[in-house]
Protein backbone atom coordinates (compact mmCIF):
# COMPACT_ATOMS: atom_id res chain seq x y z
CA UNK A 1 0.00 0.00 0.00
CA UNK A 2 1.58 2.83 -0.66
CA UNK A 3 1.63 6.42 1.57
CA UNK A 4 -1.00 8.15 -0.80
CA UNK A 5 -3.59 5.22 -0.40
CA UNK A 6 -7.27 6.32 -0.28
CA UNK A 7 -6.31 9.95 -2.17
CA UNK A 8 -7.44 10.30 -5.70
CA UNK A 9 -5.06 11.61 -8.72
CA UNK A 10 -7.52 13.95 -8.80
CA UNK A 11 -7.29 15.39 -5.40
CA UNK A 12 -3.85 15.85 -5.75
CA UNK A 13 -4.59 18.05 -8.03
CA UNK A 14 -7.26 19.85 -5.93
CA UNK A 15 -5.09 19.90 -2.81
CA UNK A 16 -1.99 21.30 -5.05
CA UNK A 17 -3.98 23.81 -6.63
CA UNK A 18 -5.39 25.57 -3.13
CA UNK A 19 -1.72 25.93 -2.63
CA UNK A 20 -0.36 27.41 -5.23
CA UNK A 21 -3.48 30.07 -5.63
CA UNK A 22 -2.35 32.11 -2.36
CA UNK A 23 0.45 33.24 -4.74
CA UNK A 24 -2.10 36.06 -5.57
CA UNK A 25 -2.12 37.15 -2.21
CA UNK A 26 1.95 38.37 -1.96
CA UNK A 27 2.92 41.49 -2.39
CA UNK A 28 4.60 40.84 -5.51
CA UNK A 29 3.88 38.99 -8.69
CA UNK A 30 5.42 35.42 -8.61
CA UNK A 31 5.04 34.53 -12.33
CA UNK A 32 3.92 36.93 -14.51
CA UNK A 33 2.37 35.53 -17.52
CA UNK A 34 4.70 37.80 -19.56
CA UNK A 35 7.65 35.47 -18.84
CA UNK A 36 8.64 32.49 -20.82
CA UNK A 37 6.55 29.44 -20.29
CA UNK A 38 9.71 27.40 -18.44
CA UNK A 39 10.36 30.11 -16.10
CA UNK A 40 6.66 30.74 -15.02
CA UNK A 41 6.71 26.64 -14.58
CA UNK A 42 9.72 27.00 -12.44
CA UNK A 43 8.78 29.72 -10.22
CA UNK A 44 5.38 28.14 -9.70
CA UNK A 45 7.35 25.16 -8.72
CA UNK A 46 9.58 26.77 -6.16
CA UNK A 47 6.36 29.38 -4.82
CA UNK A 48 4.07 26.21 -4.11
CA UNK A 49 7.04 24.37 -2.27
CA UNK A 50 7.99 27.60 -0.43
CA UNK A 51 4.29 27.96 0.41
CA UNK A 52 3.56 24.64 1.46
CA UNK A 53 6.74 24.33 3.99
CA UNK A 54 5.91 27.87 5.31
CA UNK A 55 1.79 26.30 6.00
CA UNK A 56 3.53 22.78 7.74
CA UNK A 57 5.21 25.84 9.97
CA UNK A 58 2.37 28.13 10.15
CA UNK A 59 0.15 25.38 11.27
CA UNK A 60 -2.15 26.24 8.01
CA UNK A 61 -2.57 23.22 6.18
CA UNK A 62 -5.92 21.99 4.73
CA UNK A 63 -7.78 20.11 7.12
CA UNK A 64 -7.97 16.30 7.03
CA UNK A 65 -4.05 15.49 7.14
CA UNK A 66 -4.10 15.22 3.50
CA UNK A 67 -0.38 16.61 3.82
CA UNK A 68 0.79 14.11 6.55
CA UNK A 69 -0.53 11.32 4.47
CA UNK A 70 0.69 12.32 1.19
CA UNK A 71 4.21 12.64 3.43
CA UNK A 72 3.52 8.89 4.57
CA UNK A 73 2.29 9.56 8.23
CA UNK A 74 -0.59 9.27 9.77
CA UNK A 75 -3.23 11.76 9.17
CA UNK A 76 -2.98 12.89 13.01
CA UNK A 77 0.72 13.98 12.83
CA UNK A 78 -0.26 16.78 10.52
CA UNK A 79 -0.63 18.97 13.88
CA UNK A 80 3.07 17.78 15.06
CA UNK A 81 4.88 20.93 13.00
CA UNK A 82 8.13 19.41 13.86
CA UNK A 83 7.62 15.78 12.44
CA UNK A 84 5.83 17.06 9.18
CA UNK A 85 8.55 19.50 8.24
CA UNK A 86 11.17 16.33 9.28
CA UNK A 87 9.07 14.03 6.72
CA UNK A 88 8.69 17.11 4.15
CA UNK A 89 12.83 17.40 3.88
CA UNK A 90 12.61 13.82 3.68
CA UNK A 91 10.71 14.20 0.90
CA UNK A 92 12.53 16.82 -0.49
CA UNK A 93 15.87 14.42 0.04
CA UNK A 94 13.67 12.48 -3.15
CA UNK A 95 13.54 15.26 -5.04
CA UNK A 96 17.59 14.79 -5.43
CA UNK A 97 17.87 11.31 -6.16
CA UNK A 98 17.06 9.40 -2.72
CA UNK A 99 17.42 5.97 -2.97
CA UNK A 100 13.83 5.21 -1.88
CA UNK A 101 11.64 6.00 -4.81
CA UNK A 102 10.07 9.36 -6.52
CA UNK A 103 9.11 12.38 -4.03
CA UNK A 104 5.62 11.59 -2.82
CA UNK A 105 4.17 15.00 -2.48
CA UNK A 106 2.28 16.38 -5.48
CA UNK A 107 4.37 19.55 -5.05
CA UNK A 108 7.51 17.95 -4.30
CA UNK A 109 7.20 15.83 -7.50
CA UNK A 110 6.53 18.88 -9.56
CA UNK A 111 9.88 20.20 -8.77
CA UNK A 112 11.44 17.67 -9.46
CA UNK A 113 12.17 17.98 -13.25
CA UNK A 114 12.87 21.70 -12.50
CA UNK A 115 15.39 20.72 -10.18
CA UNK A 116 16.70 18.34 -12.96
CA UNK A 117 16.44 20.70 -15.95
CA UNK A 118 17.78 23.80 -14.44
CA UNK A 119 20.37 22.04 -11.74
CA UNK A 120 19.19 23.55 -8.40
CA UNK A 121 21.12 22.16 -5.22
CA UNK A 122 19.39 20.92 -2.11
CA UNK A 123 20.37 24.39 0.37
CA UNK A 124 18.29 26.66 -0.68
CA UNK A 125 15.22 24.53 -0.01
CA UNK A 126 16.63 22.95 3.24
CA UNK A 127 17.19 26.68 4.13
CA UNK A 128 13.64 27.53 4.26
CA UNK A 129 12.88 23.98 5.89
CA UNK A 130 15.02 24.74 8.82
CA UNK A 131 13.51 28.22 8.85
CA UNK A 132 10.20 26.78 9.55
CA UNK A 133 11.82 25.04 12.47
CA UNK A 134 13.32 27.67 13.65
CA UNK A 135 9.73 29.10 14.05
CA UNK A 136 8.89 26.24 16.15
CA UNK A 137 11.83 26.59 18.61
CA UNK A 138 11.76 30.54 18.45
CA UNK A 139 9.50 33.26 18.69
CA UNK A 140 11.37 36.18 19.81
CA UNK A 141 14.30 37.54 18.49
CA UNK A 142 16.97 40.13 20.63
CA UNK A 143 18.74 41.91 17.88
CA UNK A 144 18.85 42.93 14.41
CA UNK A 145 21.34 41.03 13.25
CA UNK A 146 19.30 37.96 14.62
CA UNK A 147 16.76 38.72 12.50
CA UNK A 148 18.62 39.20 9.65
CA UNK A 149 20.31 35.90 10.77
CA UNK A 150 16.68 34.56 10.46
CA UNK A 151 15.75 35.97 6.92
CA UNK A 152 19.30 34.45 5.51
CA UNK A 153 16.97 30.89 6.20
CA UNK A 154 13.37 32.26 5.23
CA UNK A 155 14.04 34.76 2.38
CA UNK A 156 17.03 35.00 0.47
CA UNK A 157 17.07 31.41 -0.21
CA UNK A 158 13.88 32.00 -2.56
CA UNK A 159 15.83 34.98 -4.92
CA UNK A 160 18.35 33.09 -5.10
CA UNK A 161 16.70 30.47 -6.59
CA UNK A 162 15.19 33.31 -9.12
CA UNK A 163 18.85 33.61 -10.37
CA UNK A 164 19.50 30.37 -10.53
CA UNK A 165 15.82 29.57 -12.54
CA UNK A 166 16.85 32.08 -14.93
CA UNK A 167 20.42 31.58 -15.81
CA UNK A 168 22.03 34.65 -14.02
CA UNK A 169 23.14 34.03 -10.66
CA UNK A 170 27.10 35.99 -9.65
CA UNK A 171 27.99 37.21 -6.51
CA UNK A 172 27.28 40.33 -7.11
CA UNK A 173 23.51 39.65 -8.23
CA UNK A 174 23.44 37.07 -5.38
CA UNK A 175 24.10 39.98 -2.70
CA UNK A 176 21.70 42.23 -3.94
CA UNK A 177 19.26 39.77 -3.90
CA UNK A 178 19.74 38.97 -0.83
CA UNK A 179 19.13 42.59 0.00
CA UNK A 180 15.99 42.83 -1.35
CA UNK A 181 14.50 39.53 0.11
CA UNK A 182 15.46 40.35 3.52
CA UNK A 183 13.61 43.74 2.87
CA UNK A 184 10.82 42.05 1.66
CA UNK A 185 10.58 39.67 4.71
CA UNK A 186 11.01 42.66 7.13
CA UNK A 187 8.24 44.42 5.06
CA UNK A 188 5.69 41.32 5.54
CA UNK A 189 6.76 41.20 9.16
CA UNK A 190 5.61 44.30 10.15
CA UNK A 191 2.18 44.31 7.80
CA UNK A 192 1.72 41.17 10.14
CA UNK A 193 2.88 42.42 13.69
CA UNK A 194 -1.36 41.59 14.97
CA UNK A 195 -1.14 38.07 13.23
CA UNK A 196 2.18 37.17 13.80
CA UNK A 197 1.30 37.74 17.94
CA UNK A 198 -1.75 35.72 17.75
CA UNK A 199 0.35 33.03 16.85
CA UNK A 200 2.95 33.74 19.77
CA UNK A 201 5.61 35.17 17.36
CA UNK A 202 7.29 38.95 17.30
CA UNK A 203 9.61 39.58 14.68
CA UNK A 204 10.64 42.95 15.74
CA UNK A 205 13.92 43.24 17.48
CA UNK A 206 13.71 42.78 21.16
CA UNK A 207 16.56 45.39 21.85
CA UNK A 208 14.35 48.00 19.45
CA UNK A 209 10.90 47.19 21.14
CA UNK A 210 13.34 48.48 24.25
CA UNK A 211 14.68 51.60 22.37
CA UNK A 212 11.28 52.83 21.76
CA UNK A 213 9.48 51.90 25.05
CA UNK A 214 7.77 49.39 23.77
CA UNK A 215 6.00 46.23 25.42
CA UNK A 216 4.20 43.14 24.20
CA UNK A 217 1.10 44.34 25.77
CA UNK A 218 1.37 47.22 23.59
CA UNK A 219 0.89 45.20 20.64
CA UNK A 220 -1.71 43.90 21.89
CA UNK A 221 -3.85 46.93 21.87
CA UNK A 222 -5.88 47.74 18.79
CA UNK A 223 -4.58 50.20 17.25
CA UNK A 224 -0.81 51.09 18.10
CA UNK A 225 0.02 54.49 19.91
CA UNK A 226 2.85 57.04 19.87
CA UNK A 227 5.74 54.34 20.41
CA UNK A 228 4.61 51.90 18.71
CA UNK A 229 4.27 53.24 15.36
CA UNK A 230 8.07 54.85 15.72
CA UNK A 231 9.43 51.09 16.00
CA UNK A 232 7.49 50.72 12.94
CA UNK A 233 8.69 53.89 11.45
CA UNK A 234 11.97 52.67 12.30
CA UNK A 235 11.81 49.04 11.24
CA UNK A 236 10.08 50.20 7.71
CA UNK A 237 13.56 52.88 7.26
CA UNK A 238 15.69 49.83 7.81
CA UNK A 239 14.03 47.76 5.39
CA UNK A 240 14.07 50.60 2.42
CA UNK A 241 17.31 51.27 2.94
CA UNK A 242 17.64 47.63 1.99
CA UNK A 243 15.50 47.48 -0.65
CA UNK A 244 17.50 50.47 -2.14
CA UNK A 245 21.10 48.34 -1.33
CA UNK A 246 19.38 45.72 -3.68
CA UNK A 247 17.71 47.80 -6.60
CA UNK A 248 21.25 47.82 -8.74
CA UNK A 249 20.03 44.05 -9.40
CA UNK A 250 17.39 44.87 -11.71
CA UNK A 251 19.63 47.01 -13.43
CA UNK A 252 22.48 44.49 -14.06
CA UNK A 253 19.59 42.22 -15.99
CA UNK A 254 17.61 42.61 -18.97
CA UNK A 255 14.67 41.81 -21.15
CA UNK A 256 11.57 40.18 -18.97
CA UNK A 257 13.71 39.36 -16.13
CA UNK A 258 14.37 42.71 -15.29
CA UNK A 259 10.35 43.51 -15.47
CA UNK A 260 10.32 40.72 -13.00
CA UNK A 261 12.68 41.91 -10.76
CA UNK A 262 11.55 45.21 -10.66
CA UNK A 263 7.90 43.99 -9.52
CA UNK A 264 9.88 42.19 -6.80
CA UNK A 265 11.58 45.55 -5.30
CA UNK A 266 8.12 47.22 -6.57
CA UNK A 267 5.96 45.33 -4.40
CA UNK A 268 8.48 45.64 -1.66
CA UNK A 269 8.42 49.70 -1.99
CA UNK A 270 4.12 49.09 -2.04
CA UNK A 271 3.95 47.35 1.00
CA UNK A 272 6.10 49.59 2.96
CA UNK A 273 4.58 52.91 1.26
CA UNK A 274 0.82 51.23 2.92
CA UNK A 275 2.38 50.80 6.01
CA UNK A 276 3.39 54.30 5.56
CA UNK A 277 0.29 55.70 4.54
CA UNK A 278 -1.51 53.77 7.59
CA UNK A 279 0.24 55.88 9.67
CA UNK A 280 2.76 52.94 11.00
CA UNK A 281 -0.52 51.73 12.85
CA UNK A 282 -0.32 47.74 11.55
CA UNK A 283 -2.25 46.76 14.65
CA UNK A 284 -5.54 46.97 13.36
CA UNK A 285 -4.51 44.54 10.76
CA UNK A 286 -2.34 44.35 7.16
CA UNK A 287 -1.55 47.80 5.51
CA UNK A 288 -1.73 46.20 1.74
CA UNK A 289 -0.86 48.05 -1.40
CA UNK A 290 -3.64 48.91 -4.17
CA UNK A 291 -2.70 47.61 -7.50
CA UNK A 292 -2.22 51.03 -8.60
CA UNK A 293 0.27 51.84 -5.85
CA UNK A 294 2.39 48.54 -7.10
CA UNK A 295 2.59 50.02 -10.66
CA UNK A 296 3.75 52.97 -9.89
CA UNK A 297 6.39 51.68 -7.73
CA UNK A 298 7.48 49.07 -10.75
CA UNK A 299 7.54 51.74 -12.71
CA UNK A 300 9.63 54.17 -10.26
CA UNK A 301 11.92 51.26 -9.56
CA UNK A 302 12.35 50.40 -13.97
CA UNK A 303 13.06 54.60 -14.46
CA UNK A 304 15.44 54.78 -11.46
CA UNK A 305 17.34 51.36 -11.48
CA UNK A 306 21.22 52.20 -12.41
CA UNK A 307 22.04 49.86 -16.09
CA UNK A 308 24.82 47.66 -15.80
CA UNK A 309 26.47 45.56 -18.44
Amino acid sequence: MTPEHGIRPASHATHTRATLDKAAAENFPVAPSFLPRAWREGLMAVYGYARLVDDIGDGDLAPGGRDAVLLGLDPAAADDRLAMLDAFETDLLRVFGAADGPPRHPLLLALQPVVRDHGLTPEPFLGLVEANRQDQRVTRYETYGDLLAYCELSANPVGRLVLSLTGTSTPERIRRSDAVCTALQIAEHLQDVAEDLGRDRIYLPAEDMRRFHVTETDLKAPSAGASVRSLVAFEAERARELLSEGTPLVGSVHGRLRLLLAGFVGGGRAALRAVGAAGFDVLPGPPKPTKTGLLREVATVLRTAPRKG
